[in-house]
């Protein structure tokens, strides 16, 4: 005679796979993706007249990344650990040469007059630039500014930027603005690869 197997009492396997789960999801860690903080500029309102706004050439400085990752300022051939400097030299033009930009004098609200560099950063790229040059470039570009910004905040206000209020920092950031101007992707071609 042939003998019945007893049943297994399964009915408190769905709750520890449940707490497992549970457990698993709490303590693991998602990778995030990096990417780039920026502000676009707002929308312009749809009555706002377009002028076309004429740069003098001494004022851009053109920073290329070819896709060899090879890395232009100006008419250099140059490393990314000497970029920050080169474009801080650039934005502050503190011998006022007449090949570095131009300085505007500009009355910023709670501060009073301050020389403004009409410094414009243009960052171009081809499409077979790898990711990590391109942000690298940019990582550097964002710390030439923080850091004039820092310098800026540190002589005339006192405080290092990152203390200072927010109404502060909008002085700061109006006395040290942010200017760069990325262009479309371009396809690799001949002009690129110098």
């Amino acid at each position: 005679m042939a003998r019945k197997t007893p049943d297994l009492n399964t009915s408190s396997t769905a709750d520890i796979a449940f707490l497992l789960l549970a457990y698993f999801l709490m303590t693991t860690t998602m990778n995030q993706d990096s990417g780039l903080q920026r502000r676009l500029p707002p929308i312009p309102d749809e009555n706002q007249k377009v002028e076309d706004q004429k740069i003098n050439r001494r004022n851009i400085i053109v920073v290329k990344i070819n896709s060899a990752d090879r890395l232009y300022a100006g008419n250099e051939v140059m490393d990314v650990s000497l970029l920050k400097d080169k474009i801080k030299e650039f934005l502050t033009n503190p011998n006022d040469l007449p090949n570095l930009p131009e300085k505007e004098i500009k009355n910023i609200e709670g501060f009073g007059s301050c020389a403004v560099s009409k410094g414009v950063i243009s960052l171009q790229n081809d499409r077979g630039t790898s990711y990590q040059a391109y942000l690298a470039v940019q990582n550097e570009l964002v710390k030439a500014v923080n850091e004039l910004r820092n310098d800026f905040a540190m002589t005339r206000l006192g405080k290092p930027y990152a203390k200072l209020s927010e109404s502060e920092q909008k002085i700061v950031r109006e006395a040290i603005p942010q200017q760069i101007s990325e262009a479309e992707p371009k396809d690799v071609g001949k002009h690129s690869r110098r």
